[in-house]
């Protein structure tokens, strides 16, 4: 007979998610939920911005109080919500709509839990709200990654710059202050202080992934309007629209809130707050990764210091590596995109490891170039076209050469786009002109 602490808790679904309440003072914006009577908070505490605490700015915080409630509605995934009298809108409900089915696919898909049966209740009418930004300041989110420098790195420097950096209330991350200290550019923080229930990890809760990407997005935003910015400027690239799969009639992306869909539904449920006053928009959107790569490769003060290895960012910070692990499928993505351009005895310098020569990452790199029986890695990682011209170009020259393994791997790929068209803009984007040298 089983005691009870050996019994494994299934989770079991809620009935009702309610939005509690929303508080802002000059410095601090509060949100409070609750599933089926539980009461869970996040504080998220910002320096560098001033006054928090104005209209404008709570129209922002609302939007970011939708999003980041999915947070606590995972863990029971409720088949009502109710947003109570948070102003919603048209353009807002649409947003928390995706951001629930769509940001919630790779969770939905992992829990075998479609979410199709949900609905949303409550809802004010949203009043726009005056504001004046100047166009010229702008704000980037920046994560210490190859993509986040080239943005910097490559806006026009007719802009006001500062970084937004977002940290746990476990510490800020090394391997993105030394990077954004390469910049040399002022900092706007902001400090999310999740509820402990969340970070517990009980077993009777539901666990996957969330948009924590449009989270720091509106967070941003926020902090774009409390300090008069109109613009905040994102790093996301042309492959992050691509799903990984698809599953239940619908498309699961990792990337959802990273992806062009969701830009669009961020910038227009602002739109619908603040007027054109404020753009939110992805510098690289219309750019591969072979091309940021490219870029990256040109900026070798950063070389030795970026990081984009998960495992340097958790929450804990007793499990946080203190260099790239060198085995997950980021480690391996970021080695393969950067190899056509950096000499790969620089690469050993950075990663410490080879990832591309490990036999132990064959199965990984087959998945990454779209010949693995599982889908594309749920990692922020290129399309299989991407990966595969990569392999191609690499396998073929002379440094890598005693690898053999990556011709084998060539050989099998059919990428439907070239290296060279990879370089060129790849679709459309939302880039204001100004930003553009």
């Amino acid at each position: 007979m089983k005691s009870a602490m050996s019994e494994t808790i299934t989770p079991r679904r809620a009935e009702l998610f309610r939005y509690v309440g929303l508080d802002l003072d000059q410095t601090t914006v509060r949100g409070t939920f609750e599933v089926d009577g539980r009461n869970f908070s996040e504080t998220v505490e910002f320096e560098g911005v001033g006054n928090l605490d104005t209209p404008a700015v709570r129209s922002v915080a609302e939007l970011w109080f939708l999003v980041a409630g999915l947070s606590y509605y995972k863990t029971g995934a409720a088949r009502r919500i109710d947003v109570g009298s948070t102003p919603l809108g048209a353009a807002g409900r649409r947003l928390l709509e995706a951001a629930l089915r769509d940001g919630l696919g790779e969770f939905s898909y992992h829990n075998d839990l479609p979410l199709d049966d949900v609905t949303i209740e409550g809802g004010d009418s949203v009043a726009e709200a005056p504001i004046t930004l100047d166009p010229r300041r702008v704000l980037v989110p920046f994560g210490g990654g190859i993509d986040s420098v080239v943005t910097v790195e490559s806006l026009s420097s007719d802009l006001e710059i500062s970084l937004f950096i977002v940290s746990p209330s476990t510490g800020r991350f090394a391997p993105l202050e030394a990077t954004a200290a390469k910049t040399g550019l002022p900092v706007v923080r902001a400090t999310r202080h999740l509820d402990s229930q969340l970070l517990s990890g009980e077993d009777s809760f539901f666990h996957g992934h969330v948009p924590v990407t449009a989270m720091i997005t509106l967070l941003c935003a926020m902090a774009a309007v409390a300090s008069g910015r109109g613009g905040v400027v994102m790093s996301n690239e042309h492959s992050a629209s691509i799903p990984n799969l698809e599953w239940s009639g619908r498309e699961i992306n990792h990337q959802w809130s990273k992806s062009l869909a969701a830009e669009v539904l961020i910038a227009d449920a602002l739109r619908e707050r603040l007027g054109d006053q404020l753009v939110v928009a992805s510098f690289l959107r219309a750019r591969s990764e072979i091309w940021v790569a490219q870029v990256f490769s040109q900026l070798p003060a950063y070389h030795h210091v970026f990081r984009s290895c998960n495992r340097a960012f958790r929450q804990s910070m007793d499990q946080r590596h203190s260099s790239w692990c060198g085995v997950c499928d980021k480690c391996l993505f970021v080695n393969l995109v950067l190899a056509p351009y950096v000499p790969r005895a620089t690469l050993r310098e950075i990663f410490g490891h080879e990832p591309l020569s490990d036999a132990a990452r064959d199965e990984q790199l087959r998945v990454l170039v779209g010949l693995g029986a599982e889908a594309k890695p749920f990692e922020c990682v290129g399309d299989p076209d991407e990966s595969a011209v990569a392999l191609s170009k690499v396998s073929h020259m002379d440094e890598w050469r005693d690898v053999p393994r990556l011709v084998e791997i060539t050989q099998d790929t059919s990428p439907s786009r070239s290296f060279d068209e990879l370089l060129q803009p790849q679709g459309t984007d939302r880039v204001p002109a100004h930003w553009l040298r």
